[in-house]
């Protein structure tokens, strides 16, 4: 079939004397995806995608036909029936006589459309890097999403059948405007639901998703019921067969979207430079390979977790949804999703609406059993005897279950109607060792659904972390270390309990953000005490091999200059930083310092006014800091009175000259480094580990560059600020000797407290890697251990970031954690148990 309609849509197009960027420009159809026809890499087909290239290219009638007859069987893009019926395949068209131009116009590729209707608008045709980005983007979601269905063992040993149907009347636009109908192809039973059933499963959503013409679908279901899975298994199966889709769909999770503040389309820029670093490289208009994704409409947004946004925000966010007439995929739990549009006094405009069904108990019979393992049942037996006829694992329960005779099996079955707590279930049971599923059915332990599903909550991290030892990753890096299951759920209610403060509660756990749970004092000190380590031992080193002085004053001298430069780049960063609650977020930019690389480089330099403010001002701090430090010195050793009027106003003019030298100096060197800036690579950031072990190389590249850079044009700069100031204040004397010896100081010591407060790697060393495992909250190897619990299953990745596996778990271990630190912690603030989505 494809090598057929290769070659003959090839010669049509020659004989038309066009070549694939002028018949993208007349069709509208993208020339990646004429590129792909032409050449057999698109098995997937589109009638109506082929109808607009038979179109462009004037076809004959008898051209049409043969076009059709290479599509026999392929479904219907622009006539394809209504959501969640059966497509059927397009009839193949009959050899006919051919007619004439006059007597009969151009027959349509596949049956004809009875009402008028609004297509979706294409993606402009993608030419280039954007092209190459596009597909770029497309293969590593595609990877992302197949290891998080293993991580997930969605297909272990098979999915779980998570069905849906049609959402409440009320939850979706009208059938007209979903379909985009226009006015005189409305059809005649009104404005009401579509016709045909909405309903089907995992295999299914990808089919239904397509045949929606608005291309805007609303995913509804209770807390556990499978959302997530759907939309992994949409996004997937949407990227299939491997190569450029329409659009690259790209799973967002929305409970860090505040709609009050940032639109739709810059919080999805926003991730995109997260997730995917290296689209923060320049296209020719000045902005962002991810801005110029989302602009030219390459991204289809999969928006996972309209419910995790802040209550209060859910409304403004609908109207912002309703705003961004793009296509996109929602899901939520129903009533936070009913309320929002109530609110907003309107539902997801021109969207379909579906709604995710419970799990019968014949699903849970048909798959409890296939997940326990040989292991598990002779773990089980015991010393019993084996050669008799041991029961299943689970039949005592499933038998329970299909009867329905006491209350406590009718409670298990409802907590059982979901996908979470069934794989919960079979994670303590079938995965453990010496545990019996019929304590299940006590029903003086589990009085009501609510004590089953808290026990099973309760379970899992022991259960995960009692298990076989997470596999290694790639890499041939060493075996992971075994975490012990009580000390690994303590660590992680940690984790869970504060990513609950303030107004919001964050889902996403990030690495460079796990210090914000120290109170702001402590930040503050921490970023005093190693700053003023970090100077005083630049001061005794350079002074030791420098200086003939004596070994006190060396050491003096340290002992003075560190206190002041610490506390200034302390109060700097209690300004910047823990006041405007702005962390530095990690640098999506490496140095690189060939000439290749550098011719390579386009766009602006990334000098952002908050990076400079920074620099300068931390420059400036700390060359006043140390004229101070300079004129205290000196009155000790020299017995010089600090009060006298003269010295006062010396120390006064050295401050503002140290100050302008050491801030211009550091303006000077920032603005070298961000030239010399270059976006990560597509693996460097792929996952947490590797955006880490990415800054890490950044930073210590930048500490290379800074400090020569910085001493360099501190002991120069000094003679250009010198010449000026002598205008003002009389002469002023700066000599090489003593430029070099400061500039050295200051490069060492300056860059080194840059790095510890003005980055994200130096925060998370100082805070993370130090202070919290110093006081037995996280365990030394933090990153080691947070890895860890993703391969178990504990967590999961989403780019760059951590989350729990399920917000219900988040919440069930920060609320344990509370509890079991009362006195320490305050109450946090978790929404009502059997809430979550």
């Amino acid at each position: 079939m494809t090598e057929r309609l290769g070659p003959l849509l090839r010669g049509l197009r020659n004989q038309a004397g066009l070549t694939q960027e002028e018949l993208a420009h007349e069709s509208g159809v993208s020339v990646s995806t004429i590129r792909r026809l032409e050449t057999g890499r698109l098995k997937d087909h589109r009638l109506g995608t082929v109808n607009l290239l038979a179109d462009a290219l004037n076809a004959s009638p008898e051209e049409r036909r043969r076009l059709a007859a290479t599509l026999t069987g392929v479904r219907q893009r622009d006539d394809e029936p209504e959501l969640g019926a059966p497509v059927a395949p397009a009839e193949p068209v009959a050899p006919t006589e051919p007619a004439t131009t006059a007597e009969q116009p151009p027959e349509p590729i596949g049956p004809a459309v009875a009402p008028a209707r609004t297509p979706v608008p294409a993606p402009a045709p993608l030419r280039g890097e954007l092209a190459d980005a596009a597909e770029e983007l497309a293969r590593e979601v595609r990877r992302r999403l197949q290891r998080e269905e293993e991580q997930r063992r969605v297909h272990d040993p098979f999915a779980l059948p998570v069905r849906w149907q049609a959402a409440p009347p009320g939850l979706a636009d009208h059938r007209a405007n979903v379909e985009r109908l226009t006015s005189g192809g409305v059809p005649a039973e009104g404005d009401g639901p579509p016709a045909a059933p909405l309903e089907g499963d995992l295999r299914g959503v990808a089919e239904s998703y397509r045949a929606i013409r608005s291309g805007r679908l609303v995913i509804l279901g209770r807390a556990g019921s499978g959302k997530s899975i759907l939309t992994i298994r949409l996004a997937l199966d949407l990227l299939e067969p491997p190569g450029f889709p329409d659009r690259v769909p790209v799973v967002f999770s929305l409970g860090s979207w505040d709609p009050t503040t940032t639109t739709l389309r810059d919080w999805m820029v926003d991730l995109l430079l997260r997730d995917h670093p290296h689209l923060a490289r320049r296209v020719p208009s000045g902005a962002s390979m991810a801005a110029a994704l989302v602009q030219g409409d390459v991204i289809l947004p999969v928006l996972d977790g309209f419910d995790e946004i802040a209550e209060g925000l859910r409304a403004a966010a609908l109207e912002e949804l309703n705003t961004a007439l793009l296509p996109l995929v929602l899901t939520s739990r129903r009533a936070e999703f009913a309320e929002a549009a109530q609110a907003a006094g309107s539902p997801l405009v021109l969207a379909a609406a579906i709604e995710l069904t419970d799990l019968t108990v014949d699903h849970v019979v048909d798959y409890l059993p296939r997940t326990a393992r040989p292991a598990a049942l002779d773990a089980l037996a015991g010393a019993a005897d084996r050669d008799g006829a041991s029961p299943p694992l689970w039949h005592e329960v499933l038998e329970a279950l299909r009867a329905r005779r006491t209350r406590a099996a009718t409670t298990l079955a409802a907590v059982l109607s979901t996908p979470l707590m069934v794989t919960l279930a079979r994670t303590m049971y079938s995965d453990g060792r010496h545990r019996d599923p019929t304590e299940l059915l006590d029903e003086q332990r589990f009085p009501t659904a609510h004590a089953l599903e808290e026990h099973l909550l309760a379970g899992f991290v022991p259960a995960l972390y009692r298990r076989r030892t997470a596999e290694r990753p790639t890499g041939g890096r060493a075996r992971r270390r075994e975490w012990d299951a009580e000390r690994a759920q303590r660590w992680l209610g940690y984790l869970a309990h504060h990513m609950v403060g303030g107004e919001r509660e964050q889902q996403d756990l990030a690495w460079w953000r796990i210090g914000d749970s120290l109170p702001r004092a402590l930040r503050v000190l921490a970023v005093v005490l190693v700053s003023t380590v970090s100077m005083i031992l630049a001061d005794w080193l350079v002074g030791l091999l420098t200086s003939s002085a004596a070994l006190w004053f060396v050491m003096l001298d340290g002992l003075l200059m560190g206190p002041v430069v610490g506390v200034s780049f302390g109060l700097l960063y209690a300004v910047l930083v823990v006041r405007s609650d702005q962390p530095f977020e990690p640098a999506r930019m490496q140095l690189r310092l060939s000439r290749r690389n550098l011719a390579a480089h386009r766009g602006p330099v990334r000098l952002t006014p908050r990076r400079l403010s920074a620099v300068l001002l931390g420059g400036f701090a700390m060359g006043a800091g140390t004229a101070a430090a300079i004129t205290v010195e000196r009155g000790l050793y020299l017995n010089v009175p600090l009060d006298n009027w003269a010295v006062v106003r010396a120390t006064l003019v050295n401050m503002l000259a140290f100050g302008l030298i050491f801030g211009i100096a550091a303006g000077l060197t920032l603005a070298l480094m961000a030239t010399l800036e270059a976006p990560l690579d597509t693996s460097a950031a792929a996952t947490p580990i590797g955006l880490l072990a990415a800054n890490r190389a950044t930073v210590s590249r930048q500490l290379l560059v800074l400090g020569p850079v910085l001493a360099l044009a501190i002991t120069f700069g000094g003679f250009a600020v010198c010449d000026v100031l002598q205008y003002a204040f009389g002469p002023m004397t700066w000599g090489l000797t003593v430029g070099l010896i400061v500039g050295t100081i200051g490069g060492l010591g300056g860059a080194c407290s840059c790095a510890i407060a003005f980055t994200a790697w130096g925060q998370w060393l100082v805070l993370t890697r130090l202070w919290l495992p110093l006081t037995g909250r996280l365990p030394w190897n933090t990153i080691a251990f947070l890895d860890d619990a993703y391969r178990r299953g504990v967590l999961r990745q989403t780019g760059a970031v951590y989350q729990f596996r399920h917000l219900r778990l988040q919440h069930h271990l920060g609320h344990s954690f509370r509890e079991q630190h009362r006195r320490r912690y305050a109450p946090a603030r978790f929404a009502a148990p059997g809430t979550e989505g």
